[in-house]
């Protein structure tokens, strides 16, 4: 049986040269299926080439694009940390409002005695330590006393678990979307009940405005807190003594002043105290600065806030300049940094 072929004739423009090419009809099938396949094959490849490229692109915009949406989160977050922290000093300075000027319920002798009560997961120690906005200085630096040191109670205040129905985050430390969500309803919610709380401590403070202003809300002088109110080691005696006021040193000659509307009741030598200053504010508080160094007042005389009323000294039973600060109310001595708001 004769085989079929194909015959190629190439011919050249030179005269008399051809070229004849036989080849068989199989081969001829085979090369085109094979030229066929390839450019299926090849086809194929580039389709896939090109869609790799666009995916390739694609995912190199979203990368970028998830990196801006990363560095927006991370600012979003940056902003409500801040707004959180605000909005936890704002809470804070509207509780200290009401309860120096008398207007919760509660009694206010005793509460500002022991100070605010720690919020969840927060120790005795951080609750009074941050109520009073404390600076530090050098321990030894114009300081009268060395202050106490305090031990985080960690058995009576231990953190509870999360309450998911609450709106409580789920997962402690978790940064993402649903989280930052649920924070910012919070941070909506607070601010509208801030936002009540103020409008109504403003209309009761406009009612308060004589005992707004005969209370002691300012520092008398500007310095750091060397001994705090409470028990402490006399530097005298090595011995637990109440210390029953706030040192705050400062330079020799610094002025001392009043923390707010009042007559002063004594300006005089006393054993312990040196050069003591006191004020009656009325409403049953009165105010005392010892170991002054000068005395700018009189009895009777009548003192508005900021007035300069004696200098900063170390008269008395003291171990270096500074001035002893203490507020009594109905004679029973409180905590003063309850009393201040400009921390």
């Amino acid at each position: 049986m004769d085989k079929k072929t194909v015959t190629f004739l190439m011919v050249s423009n030179r005269k008399g040269v051809t070229k004849r090419v036989v080849v068989s009809s199989a081969w001829l099938k085979a090369g085109l299926g094979l030229v066929i396949v390839f450019a299926i094959v090849a086809s194929a490849c580039v389709v896939d080439y090109l869609g790799l490229l666009a995916q390739s692109i694609e995912n190199k915009r979203l990368r970028t694009e998830n990196q801006q949406l990363k560095q927006q989160f991370q600012v979003v977050e940056g902003k409500l940390n801040s707004l959180e922290s605000g909005l936890e000093r704002l809470k804070g300075l509207v509780t200290k409002v009401r309860l120096i000027t008398n207007i919760d319920t509660e009694d206010r002798t005793l509460k500002l005695a022991i100070g605010p009560l720690p919020r969840t997961g927060q120790s005795v120690a951080e609750a009074v330590g941050n109520s009073g906005g404390e600076t530090r200085g050098p321990a030894s630096v114009g300081g009268a006393h060395m202050p106490n040191g305090e031990e985080h109670d960690g058995v009576f205040y231990q953190k509870p678990p999360v309450d998911e129905l609450d709106g409580e985050l789920a997962v402690e430390g978790q940064r993402d979307y649903a989280s930052l969500a649920i924070r910012i309803d919070q941070v909506v919610h607070e601010t509208t009940m801030h936002e009540q709380g103020v409008v109504e401590l403003w209309e009761s403070l406009s009612e308060h405005q004589s005992l707004l202003s005969a209370t002691p809300t300012i520092r008398p002088a500007r310095g750091w807190f060397t001994s705090k109110f409470g028990y402490r080691i006399s530097p005298f005696t090595n011995r637990p003594v109440m210390h029953n006021g706030l040192d705050i040193a400062a330079p020799p000659g610094s002025p001392i002043m009043a923390p707010a509307d009042g007559v002063v009741s004594f300006a005089g030598y006393d054993a312990g105290y040196g050069k003591l200053v006191s004020i009656d504010h009325g409403y049953g508080v009165v105010t005392r600065y010892g170991h002054t160094s000068q005395i700018f007042v009189e009895v009777g005389q009548h003192v508005k806030r900021r007035d300069v009323i004696a200098a900063v000294g170390t008269t008395g039973r003291s171990t270096g300049p500074h001035v002893h600060y203490e507020v009594r109310v109905n004679n029973v001595p409180v905590d003063p940094q309850n009393y201040l708001l400009d921390e």
